[in-house]
Order: structure tokens, then sequence, then C-alpha cells
């Protein structure tokens, strides 16, 4: 990005080469060998954030360590080449390794193994001072992170997620860092763990009183929200679809959550476009690889506007939302 045309979002976290086999018809067992029948690969971890943004059309900065491997110079070439991510204020590092996850996808749920190391530098010292985007995205966790108060101070909306606490400790101080952020978006697993709460709904509350906008996804039963800004709470049901891997499928939901958000959509319009932009992601393969660019979003549009009435009333904000070069490549606008 030049000074002229900085990034309307900026990303930094943790990246890895994201390994996805489908179609297993058990999970593994001990001695055996089982064979799938769908594999993929591509760059994941906040790379799933950075593909979904510029899928959306948004100028999309990301800073993460890559190792200097085989698997490092394949992430940076998909980010970088087929995605057009700006990687200026991410590293090649030279003797540390790519993190590596293998999601193993079955039953329309998935299981991970990663294997990694913490990277050579810390997100405060690999970032410095975050450029004065309209937006950034996170992912939080037990190491705080001072440039998220550099951001807010510029004016920049910070987005935070997290991920599985390996641990176990669920440590409550990790939601100390969310004074610096203006949205919230973890799982009702991750919520509930972090605010010792029993429920969906009650982390929901409580998470509202640490962050201007708090979102618990419930995977594939929709999401609920409020935002404190506007006074505003709301839920959405899930879109019924077939999983064949939701790997990812909370990422994209967030980065479709940010373009909603900087477009300015009431927060039950922002739902359901996160919502939708999920739902198309799991029914594909990968995490970023699966995140879903406007093509896809207008020929859902296409074919659903006419056959359920009910989304077509819930979703036909997607008229004032979908580009006019992707209408005039063959979607008829009413």
């Amino acid at each position: 990005m030049t000074e002229s045309q900085p990034p309307d979002v900026f990303l930094s976290g943790l990246l890895f080469a994201d390994i996805v086999f489908s179609g297993m018809p058990k999970p593994p067992t001990l001695g055996t060998e089982t064979w799938t029948r769908g594999m993929d690969s591509g760059p994941g971890g906040i790379a799933n954030f950075a593909v979904a943004l510029r899928r959306l059309g948004l100028r999309t900065a990301l800073a993460a360590a890559f190792g200097a491997d085989m698997l490092g110079d394949y992430c940076w070439a998909e980010l970088a080449g087929r995605e057009g991510v700006d990687l200026s204020g991410s590293r090649r590092f030279p003797g540390w390794r790519t993190p590596v996850t293998v999601s193993l996808a079955y039953d329309e749920d998935r299981a991970l193994v990663t294997h990694g190391q913490p990277p050579p530098l810390a997100a405060d010292e690999l970032v410095g001072q975050p450029p004065a985007s309209r937006a950034a995205a996170v992912h939080i966790g037990e190491e705080p992170q001072s440039w998220l108060a550099r951001a807010q101070a510029q004016g920049t909306l910070v987005f935070a997620d997290l991920g599985w606490d390996p641990s176990g400790s669920w440590a409550p101080e990790v939601l100390e860092q969310l004074s610096h952020c203006h949205a919230f978006l973890p799982n009702a697993g991750e919520a509930m763990r972090y605010t010792a709460t029993d429920s969906p709904a009650a982390a929901l509350t409580r998470l509202a009183e640490l962050v201007p906008v708090a979102v618990v996804t419930l995977g594939p039963d929709g999401a609920l929200a409020i935002d404190n800004t506007t006074g505003e709470s709301d839920s959405v049901r899930g879109l019924p679809v077939t999983t064949l891997d939701p790997t990812g499928a909370g990422d994209v939901f967030g980065a479709a959550f940010i373009f909603a958000t900087l477009a300015n959509l009431p927060l039950a319009e922002r739902l359901r476009f996160a919502n939708l932009a999920a739902a198309l992601s799991v029914q594909r393969l990968g995490g970023a690889m699966a995140a879903p660019g406007w093509a896809d979003i207008a020929e859902w549009w296409r074919t659903t506007r006419a056959g359920d009435p009910d989304l077509g009333r819930d979703y036909a904000f997607l008229n004032d939302c979908i580009p006019d070069n992707v209408i005039s490549e063959g979607w008829d606008n009413p």
C-alpha cells in the first residue's frame, strides 16, 4: 500500500500452512491407514481473515511471520500473488519453520492437529506502528499486544477473535485486551469458557460489558450480538447448507462482519452477511481457500431470492451490496 492509499484492514497474527483432508469415513485408528476422498492446502490462521477480506474487495495488509522454508514460500506466493494481500509488513525467518495445521473433516465437523513454535519476533516487534487503516483484525491470546492501543488511538476499529487454548486455563486476563477493541467475535464454546458462563446468551451479556460490539457465533445455528454503540441487539439463524469442512468458518464470518461494519449496515444485516459468507465457506474444502467472493454471493442470491421468500426479505440488502461489475458479468439485479 502507498501512503496515499492505506489498507482498509490491517491484520496481524499467527499464520499456518493448512492441509485439509475430507471425505473420511471415520476417525483415524491406530495401526490402520485411512484414505480420504478430498484434500486441499493453503495458508491458514490469520490468513483466513486476509483472504476473505480481499475477496470482498477490501485493501488488506498483513503483518505475520513466515518461515524461510517450502511452506512459507508457498503461503507467501498464495497471499501476495494469487490473492493480492499486501505483505510489506510481514517477514521471512530463516531457521524457523512455518507452523502447520492438519484438519481432518468428517461428520460435518473437523479435528485439528497442529505443530509450531513461537515466532522469532513478538507481535509488537513485528507490527511496530500499525498503518492508519479503517479496521484491524487480530487473534488475541495470553501475550498482550500493545499495538492494539496504538491502532485504537489513531481511529482504527479493532476486531478481535481468539483461538483454542491448549493449556485449558481459559485465563480471563486475556479479555483485558478488549479495552482497545471495537468488536469481539468468539464462538460459543470460547465465549462461555472465558466468561465462566453456562450459555451463549449469558456469555454475550458479559462480553457486552467489556467491548462496544460483542458477537457470539453458534456454528450452524447462526449468531447473536449486542452493539452498544447503536443500542441494537439481534440474532440470526443458521442457513441450511451441507457442511463439507468448517475449517476457518469463524474467521470468514469475522471478515464478512468487518466488511458489513465498514459498509455501515444495521446489526441484523451485518450478522446475516457474515452468516452467509461462513455458510458458503463450509461447503468447500479448506479455510482461506474456501472464502467466498462476490460471484459466489451473487449466485447464492440469484438462486435463493425466488425460491425462499423469507430469505428473500431477510437478504434484500444484498441488492445494494453486490458490486456493479459482478452484476454486469451475468447477475441480473431486479
